[in-house]
């Protein structure tokens, strides 16, 4: 897969969740846009001082899609992120992605990316983002809505990041890849 196989239906009109889920799959695709098609070599490249690599981003962004998606649709959260913590996943996706290779690390994230939609599209649907979600802690009770603009949140943070590694390793540039 590749950027352009990401559905976008353009969302100019539309209730609270089309504009948030259009929100998401805009820069989704900005992401797999500023991450994609790179040998293994690039996306394992560091730029000191910094020790993130695309390679990285791309499975933290696998982890995210997965564990924000489970959390809002009270799931457990799917292989290969099921046999450890929040933490220690998070830990483990960056640190292991400099070995991943390319087409299994392309194919970890748009499977997440892939189910995910499914799954928020499922979880907004009539008043669906309105949902509480109580994971144990009476000071940390949510609604999916929240989920989602954290999701949202993660993907512009990390797609800046994208935005800046991908420039250093071959030059891409550009907020819009049409």
């Amino acid at each position: 897969m590749e950027w352009r196989d990401l559905p976008l239906v353009e969302c100019l009109r539309g209730g609270e969740a089309e504009m948030l889920q259009f929100a998401v799959d805009r820069v989704r695709r900005q992401f797999a846009w500023k991450t994609g098609g790179l040998t293994a070599e690039q996306l394992r490249r560091q730029h000191p001082p910094s020790t993130m690599t695309l390679a990285g981003l791309v499975k933290h962004m696998s982890f995210v899609e997965a564990g924000f998606t489970a959390r809002a649709a009270g799931r457990a959260i799917e292989a290969p992120w099921d046999v450890r913590d929040w933490v220690a996943n998070d830990n483990w996706g960056w640190e292991s992605a400099v070995t991943d290779d390319p087409q299994e690390l392309y194919a970890l994230w748009y499977g997440s990316v892939e189910r995910s939609r499914a799954t928020w599209v499922e979880l907004s649907a009539d008043g669906g983002l309105d949902v509480e979600i109580d994971e144990g802690d009476p000071d940390w009770i949510t609604s999916r809505r929240r989920i989602l603009i954290d999701l949202l949140e993660e993907y512009l943070k990390h797609t800046g990041h994208a935005d800046v590694l991908r420039e250093a390793v071959d030059g891409l540039r550009g907020n819009d890849p049409e």
